[in-house]
């Protein structure tokens, strides 16, 4: 008897062939989305180029381009609402692309924090994190593979045991 979520790996095959295949893939519908983002794909909305953006649904060349602009302008989206804002729409017109959007944050002076996303990194880019044990890495991978992917960082703690003091240095580096 099949286990539930490999069934939903199953469903999400196909897709995950298509955004494997083809990187400037855009999805179609916002269960599109929801799939995906169980998949592990993201965009790092401070960091996105206009092809990213255009990966959305619902999203216009000119939308794209004009948050592509701000970025480069230095303007930083710490939240959903500001999209929204930068965009002229309501927050909950995006509310459905939120899964799939990370917002990580970027210190000019210092250059990038780096910011991995637990269920796409390899044993070896999580090594590369401050404050991650070898061992430490090599256990998420494992986890991620054998139970699927980590909803969150609480959800990294409780499954493989660690300290809260180990988490709270690994918050600024890591999401999922």
């Amino acid at each position: 008897m099949l286990k539930r979520w490999q069934i939903l790996r199953a469903q999400l095959d196909p897709l995950a062939s298509r955004l494997s295949q083809d990187p400037n893939y855009r999805l179609r519908s916002y269960q599109e989305v929801e799939q995906a983002a169980q998949l592990g794909f993201n965009i790092d909305v401070n960091r996105a180029t206009v092809d990213d953006w255009l990966r959305l649904p619902g999203l216009s060349i000119r939308q794209a381009q004009g948050l592509v602009r701000l970025r480069q302008a230095g303007v930083q989206f710490h939240c959903l609402e500001d999209v929204a804002a930068a965009l002229g729409v309501a927050s909950t017109q995006l509310a459905p692309l939120v899964s799939v959007l990370t917002f990580c944050y970027y210190d000019d002076y210092s250059g990038a924090l780096p910011c991995l996303s637990l269920n796409q990194a390899t044993a070896a880019q999580l090594c590369a994190v401050p404050g991650m044990p070898p061992g430490l890495a090599q256990a998420a991978v494992q986890e991620r593979s054998r139970h699927g992917p980590y909803q969150d960082l609480a959800d990294l703690q409780r499954r493989l045991g660690l300290a809260p003091d180990l988490v709270q240095a690994l918050i600024y580096y890591l999401r999922p």
